[in-house]
């Protein structure tokens, strides 16, 4: 089964949370905090594989999620880092933030990783927040929650010639005598599900790589027929070649198809529209081919199209086709390939650590905004009272307690930082 698109989701590991201990050992007083930090959470990583072919695996599992840090211990002992995870994916396939639709990362080479979600840090321990007028603190922080993203997987077939056309006009029976490629080839319409890939050889020690792509129909830039799935594959080849039936024998008329396929490409993108086109005039030794063939040549050659007149069933004319495309391969630079993506992995830059705001969203509740303030929430135990003075210090220092005044906040009034709420105390 080909499988060119899934939605899955990833989540990095929780830090470990930092340990509030203190040195108990005979004959030596005052042994003072000891506790240590949280080991950081594991990450999600992608890594490029050229040996996968389908996103199958994905389909089957959906939820990715990677081991959380271990918890410091007594004696200023960290915790275990948490293990990443990598995800291996086909060569070709992309990587989109499902939510915003932003490509994240770009897979275009065996080998290449990427980060996609951060594991979160891990807690400090108590042996942190000692200090001349704090001798014995009774808390520690919490570890950071890791990243989480809905992300859309769409593999796109990188190949250097696609063979484009309407369903049923020879591309399976070519790329079948041209190359070691096994498609399904049968007498209706989309025969061709899914793409089918074959190293086509020119000579020894010279290929390169054709796909037989599903025909489309008019439309298929809207969506019709098998519509994007079909545009998708096409995007990533370097060169095409535009296959028609000439054999008289369909109600089909070639000169029509050929313009209808292009109009499509041109509606789906600019990239579609200026790639290089060679033609092959399919089907051309049937007998009402003759009538059919010099005119709509010379037509074609007119416009500048390299044209040529072949039987992808009985092999004529395939020989001089395949060595046309290894010439123009040759002028063609790999370098059009590069990834999309602006930049390996697309994060979003996070705000500065001390920028905050307070606002009113409704009666009696007040949000308070920011970077720092919200990660503060995440690594204080609520649980220590301890921990909860120290929060309210910080807030207090930092002038968020002001600013809620400020904007109207009474005795009562609900604040949201964060996920979590708390009730506004003078």
């Amino acid at each position: 089964m080909f499988v060119d698109e899934v939605r899955i989701n990833i989540a990095a590991g929780k830090g470990g949370d930092g340990c509030v201990s203190f040195r108990r050992e005979k004959h030596v007083p005052r042994g003072g905090p000891d506790g240590g930090d949280g080991g950081r959470g594991g990450s999600v990583i992608v890594y490029g594989d050229s040996n996968l072919t389908t996103l199958l695996d994905f389909r089957l599992v959906r939820e990715y999620k990677a081991p959380k840090g271990g918890n410091g211990g007594g004696n200023n002992k960290f915790g275990k880092n948490g293990g990443n995870i990598e995800l291996r994916l086909p060569v070709g396939t992309q990587v989109f933030n499902d939510q915003t639709g932003e490509l994240i990362v770009d897979v275009v080479r065996t080998g290449q990783k990427e980060v996609l979600a951060k594991g979160g840090k891990g807690g400090r321990g108590n042996s942190h927040f000692v200090s001349s007028t704090h001798q014995v603190p009774r808390f520690c922080e919490l570890g950071d929650p890791g990243e989480s993203f809905d992300l859309r997987l769409e593999l796109k077939l990188l190949a250097d010639v696609g063979l484009i056309g309407f369903p049923n006009v020879g591309k399976s029976t070519l790329v079948s005598r041209v190359s070691a490629a096994k498609p399904k080839i049968a007498d209706y319409p989309f025969t061709t599900l899914v793409p089918n890939l074959g190293v086509v050889q020119v000579e020894p020690g010279r290929s390169f790589v054709m796909a037989d792509i599903p025909g489309l129909i008019e439309g298929a830039s809207d969506g019709a027929g098998l519509g994007h799935q079909f545009l998708r594959h096409v995007e990533r080849t370097r060169l095409l070649v535009h296959v028609l039936d000439v054999s008289g024998l369909t109600m089909r008329n070639a000169r029509e198809d050929f313009a209808v396929v292009n109009q499509e490409l041109s509606a789906y993108s600019d990239r579609l529209a200026n790639l290089k086109q060679l033609v092959a005039l399919n089907k051309a030794d049937m007998p009402d081919s003759a009538g059919i063939m010099p005119e709509l040549r010379a037509e074609l050659e007119e416009q500048g199209f390299r044209v040529f007149e072949i039987s992808a069933l009985n092999g004529v004319g395939l020989r001089e086709l395949v060595y046309a495309l290894g010439e123009e391969l040759d002028r063609i630079p790999i370098e059009t390939l590069k990834s999309e993506a602006t930049v390996p992995v697309a994060h979003i830059k996070a705000p500065r650590k001390d920028e905050w705001s307070v606002g009113k969203e409704a009666e009696g509740l007040y949000v308070v905004h920011g970077r720092g303030v919200e990660r503060l929430v995440n690594i204080t135990d609520m649980n220590s009272d301890a921990g909860v003075v120290r929060f309210q210090r910080i807030l207090e220092n930092l002038g968020v307690v002001d600013a809620l005044r400020d904007a109207g906040a009474e005795d009562g009034d609900t604040v949201r930082i964060g996920t979590m709420e708390f009730d506004f105390d003078e």
